[in-house]
């Protein structure tokens, strides 16, 4: 990523085919009220359609055996160049390193691009592609040395170390205080010798080698050489060398988009898709890596949560990061970016030229100024026992596992639920008798060169309330189209007063697709409700007047669906994430604002940033300095600031309080009462 690569970092690299979408629809304004005249002109936006085959692997089972937990946390970040962190996984990544969390970044390419390091308002100079990647892996070094708190031109510890298959990388190692940052740099060239994106040809063409770039001041000196089975026995490796309990990773799915040559040019964006095709390459091997990890690591599934970060998805959507938030971010750019007289004794460069300074914030693309989610966050579901106990569902290692509350309040160890490889989130849903269902994206296959790239929605019932589960289910894809198929959501679902479960999921269009399951037990076919564009992160409930209702955050205000179709609200504010519901009222955050907008009642003054979760009169989320807090009545309450969360911390409105709970970086599940007499409450199980 980054500025300077308008250019050069755009080409040819596909990653899947392109299909030509139809245009935006036309958004009606008016009242919920209005749906029942609209449903069918709205459900005839899309017809039904017919799953693509299923891929011959089952779901894996739910064995209801201890799911393994990690002993230490440590993030362990994949990224195709230098600076994708610090654009678009910052503050998530910069909290938990605060927190004291041991930071592992590998980089995959070298970044150097056309090999030119423009420097703004001057000539520019001749290329060499060996100085820039180690201008560009010096920024790196002062960034993180600025985050540990040390000067920016700290000495790091270089040394090679031996990785599968006898590759050889460069790993620079600096700690402060208790602190650890690891930046491994396994330099492949950002091209063929042909001219074609390397990483997408290495992804996409079985048997090609790709040579690595021999970075100016490195100790390596001569080049190596990768291909397909290379790559990811290496990212296997260091998976299986660091042990992470959090995976940071960027986008395998970008969104459809479509745009003409000059614009897919400008944006760095591949044909067809919302983001560089360096990114999604390199997050097809690290998914691909991580499905093999947690299938064949010693001892079973290895407990890791995984976050997969979106790219240039940021320019087409509203800005979500309120302006101290932003800045933040951004300061943690101004060292990598340098400037041309700095002294840091690298003499091929400090830093990449055209991202110093403010530059970063002024770029007319504005990726710095969102952090989104290809998938919801690593999170978890919250569900009550017969005996009124919490269960927590959640994603360890790729596979569904359950927490049970235990006697003192606090969450016991895991116990695996199959279903893997499935996506960060779960969807969840209880039937009327008491027994619950979970529901999952499943990366049902990520095979690169030419081979299959499937996902399906999978369900779970519970055999009996509070009971085991039995076996994975296939709900299919409401896409046709295996490339189209790669586009759609996490899954959520609520049960109706009927006792019905509605499924939605985000399709390929940006709207939504859906799916009933009857009292039979039997599900419905899919079924396209249009409507949209809008981001993932589904909110369905039912409402006060006893009807389900989705709402989704959009371009330009909320979206609402009811089961019949698109029901348009008139005259809502922007969201910049997903919609909490609860009360009669919507709770989101404005664009670039830690302001709450709430609808139909009342102001409320509850600051932050991130998107909130309602349940009953209460709203939980964090405030503009990462820390969770609850609001009751007018009163906020905060965590201790050593509970480091995930994304998307759960709420629950119990006969005794609020209960929040989620994962922290350790891939351990907390929970948190709200104490009302002191303004804090306890966390427990971290």
């Amino acid at each position: 990523m980054g500025y300077k690569s308008a250019q050069s970092e755009a080409g040819d690299g596909r990653i899947g085919g392109t299909r030509r979408l139809p245009g935006r629809r036309a958004i009606l304004l008016g009242s919920a009220a209005v749906a029942a005249a609209t449903a069918t002109a709205a459900v005839t936006a899309r017809t039904e359609q017919t799953p693509p085959p299923p891929h011959p692997t089952a779901p894996s089972p739910a064995s209801g055996r201890p799911a393994a937990e990690g002993e230490h946390a440590l993030l362990l970040q994949v990224l195709a160049h230098p600076d994708d962190d610090l654009y678009f996984m910052n503050p998530d990544t910069s909290q938990a390193f605060a927190a004291g969390v041991p930071l592992v970044c590998v980089y995959v390419t070298a970044g150097e691009a056309d090999g030119v390091n423009k420097i703004p308002g001057r000539p520019h100079p001749t290329a060499d592609k060996s100085a820039y990647a180690s201008a560009r892996h010096q920024g790196l070094r002062q960034s993180y040395a600025t985050q540990l708190g040390l000067p920016v031109f700290s000495g790091w510890r270089t040394e090679v170390t031996t990785l599968a298959g006898g590759h050889q990388a460069e790993v620079n190692t600096l700690e402060h205080r208790g602190r650890r940052v690891e930046l491994v740099f396994l330099d492949l060239a950002m091209h063929t010798p042909a001219g074609h994106m390397g990483a997408p040809a290495l992804w996409r063409d079985s048997g090609l080698p790709l040579r690595t770039v021999v970075v100016d001041g490195s100790p390596l000196r001569r080049a190596q050489m990768y291909d397909y089975d290379g790559l990811v026995d290496v990212l296997v490796g260091l998976f299986e060398r660091y042990r992470p309990t959090l995976v940071h990773t960027l986008d395998p799915d970008p969104d459809i988009q479509d745009s003409d040559l000059r614009t897919r040019i400008r944006d760095s964006e591949q044909p067809g898709f919302s983001d560089h095709a360096d990114h999604t390459a390199v997050a097809s091997f690290t998914w691909a890596a991580l499905i093999r990890w947690s299938q064949t690591a010693a001892g079973g599934p290895p407990p890791f949560a995984a976050t997969a970060f979106r790219g240039y998805y940021n320019h087409h959507w509203p800005e979500n990061l309120p302006e101290s938030v932003l800045h933040a971010k951004a300061e943690h750019l101004m060292p990598y970016g340098a400037a041309p007289d700095w002294q840091c004794g690298n003499p091929s460069g400090c830093g990449d030229y055209n991202v110093g300074g403010d530059r970063p914030l002024t770029n007319r693309k504005g990726w710095v100024r969102s952090t989104h989610y290809r998938y919801p966050g690593p999170r978890i579901a919250l569900a009550q026992e017969p005996d009124g106990k919490l269960s927590g569902y959640g994603v360890l290692g790729m596979r569904a596992v359950r927490w049970r509350e235990t006697t003192q309040g606090v969450f016991g160890r895991p116990t695996d639920l199959g279903g893997g490889p499935l996506a960060p989130a779960l969807g969840s849903a209880m039937l009327r008798d008491g027994r619950q269902l979970l529901l999952g994206l499943r990366l049902a296959a990520l095979e690169g060169r030419g081979g299959s790239d499937l996902r399906e929605v999978v369900v779970l019932e519970q055999r009996a309330t509070g009971g085991e589960f039995g076996a994975w289910t296939g709900l299919g894809n409401p896409e046709a189209d295996p490339v189209r198929g790669r586009r759609i959501g996490v899954p959520v679902a609520v049960t109706a007063r009927d006792g019905q479960v509605h499924l939605f999921v985000r399709d390929a269009d940006q709207g939504i697709s859906t799916r009933v399951r009857g009292l039979d037990g039997r599900w419905s076919p899919w079924r396209g409700l249009g409507g949209g564009p809008v981001q993932d992160g589904l909110t369905a409930v039912v409402g006060e007047d006893g009807g389900v209702h989705v709402y989704a955050p959009g371009r330009d205000t909320v979206h609402h669906w009811t089961p019949e179709g698109p029901a348009p609200l008139a005259g809502l504010p922007v969201p910049a994430d997903a919609v909490a519901a609860t009360g009669g009222r919507l709770y989101y955050r404005a664009p670039a604002s830690s302001a709450l907008t709430a609808t139909a009642g009342p102001p409320v003054d509850f600051p932050g940033y991130g998107p909130v979760n309602a349940d009953g009169p209460y709203l939980l989320g964090r405030d503009t300095g990462g820390t969770l807090q609850v609001l009751y009545r007018g009163r906020t309450q905060r965590a201790a600031r050593d509970l480091v969360t995930l994304d998307g911390p759960a709420l629950r409105a119990t006969p005794r309080g609020p209960v929040a709970a989620g994962l922290s970086p350790a891939a351990r599940p907390w929970l948190w009462r709200p104490d009302s007499s002191t303004g804090t409450g306890t966390a427990r199980r971290i």
